[in-house]
Formats: C-alpha cells, structure tokens, sequence
C-alpha cells in the first residue's frame, strides 16, 4: 500500500484508563482524545497498539461504564473513513466484538504484519512475547481460553469487574516502576524476540507496547524495534511519513 502524499501511519499505547482512579484517568483520556482530534488532518491510519483500559471485559449486553469521550473520538475518526487498528493488551485481552460492531475497529490478538510504501512492519502489543515469563504466559493462556472466559461471564457486573479492578491494582503494585527500567538490549525481551525474527525474515520496523518505556532500537543497518512508551508519563507515540518512523513525545 502507497501513502497519499502528506499523509501518516500513527502509533500509540498504553492508556491505561481508569486507573489509579477516575480523575487522573479522566485527565489522560482528555490529553489521548485532543491528541487523536490533532492527527485527524493528515492521519492516513492510526494503530493502538494495546492497554487502552487498566481493566476491560464485554458481557454480553454490557460493557464497562466511562470512556465515552475516546470511544466518541474513535467512532468520529472511523465514521469519517480514518481506519483505526487495536491490538490486545494483557489488561484488556477480554474483547467480544464491541469495538468491530460499534467501533467499526478491528481487533488483533496476535502480533500482525503491514506493509507500507515498500517498508514493513511487525505490529503488536508484545506481551508473553520472548523469553522467560513463564508464569505470565500459562496466565495468559488461561485468560484467553474461551472456558475460562465464558465462566467469568456468569458473574455479575458488579461482582466481576470488582475482582477484575483489584486484581489489576495487584498486578500494579507487583510491577511497581519496573517497566519504567531500561534492561539493555541484550536483556529486553522484546530486542530479543525482534532479533529472533528477523533471523528468519527481513521486517523494516518492529514496533510494540507493554515496555511503558520509549524506545528507538537499531537491530542491523536496515531495522530497527520501537517501544511505543505510555500514556501516563511520557505521552509519547511514533509517526511513519512514508519513508521512515519517528519516535515523538506529545505536548498539549
């Protein structure tokens, strides 16, 4: 696919709404909805590359409560024919088709490639990607399962998201700033799981969430891996123009 002349590829992740509480997440989720209405004018496609909600699960007649300013935004850039893109992120992997049916959004659960302008990419969240993490990844395994899933469902919205929000404040202050830590390349998960790839084919650009941490990482001459960073502290996105990937950081 060719890019329009002055047209872009946007990237971003890791809103994280709804936590810590509901006004800071209220705060963030105005900065993502100005951001998105700013990109609109020359915005050819926009990826959300994972962990728009701290926590998300779609009963089958319910959904979580707030939200509505970026769900109203995406429905605008969509409603006008900007394609918007989501990738799951390990807080909200329990998607049932809300956002394909009243989005007009597709929804990927695994990594995903594109091409564009004769450059590739390697899109996805990045979650349970790479090694170690062993316990994260039979997690993860159980989460998706359908089973699993299903019987969640039969819990009341009041009962279930409750145990859905504590367990995902656990899981934070498990985490603590860890994500905020760069390892070094030889140690970050996905450097190495990108360099894995790449060994059996050629991708121009891997680009990821999860990490919270911006990244801009030359594997060889010819690719390179970005993290996407977040939206909680660092406000940062990347912005393909047809020839090559910037990593920005967004003032209001």
């Amino acid at each position: 696919m060719q890019l329009q002349p002055n047209k872009k590829i946007y990237f971003l992740s890791d809103f994280h709404l709804g936590a810590p509480n509901y006004e800071s997440s209220l705060v963030r989720e105005k900065k993502v909805v100005a951001f998105l209405d700013s990109i609109k004018k020359d915005a050819a496609e926009i990826f959300i590359v994972g962990d728009i909600f701290d926590f998300w699960y779609e009963y089958k007649t319910v959904v979580p409560k707030g939200y509505t300013r970026l769900l109203g935004k995406l429905a605008e850039l969509t409603d006008t024919g900007i394609p918007v893109h989501f990738f799951i992120g390990n807080h909200d992997m329990w998607m049932r088709g809300y956002f394909e049916k009243e989005l007009n959004i597709p929804v990927y659960t695994e990594p995903k490639t594109f091409e564009w302008n004769n450059r590739t990419f390697y899109i996805g969240h990045g979650d349970g990607l790479g090694p170690g993490d062993h316990g994260y990844k039979f997690l993860k395994k159980v989460f998706r399962n359908p089973a699993c899933q299903w019987l969640f469902g039969l819990l009341h919205p009041r009962l279930g998201m409750g145990v859905a929000n504590y367990f995902s404040r656990k899981s934070r202050a498990k985490t603590g700033s860890g994500d905020a830590i760069f390892l070094g390349e030889d140690k970050e998960w996905l450097v190495i799981y990108s360099r894995e790839i790449l060994a059996k084919e050629h991708f121009d650009y891997f680009i990821f969430g999860h990490r919270h941490l911006p990244l801009d990482i030359s594997l060889n001459k010819n690719s390179r891996y970005i993290n996407l960073g977040d939206w909680i502290t660092y406000f940062t996105y990347a912005v393909f123009d047809g020839n090559t990937v910037a990593l920005k950081k967004w003032e209001a």
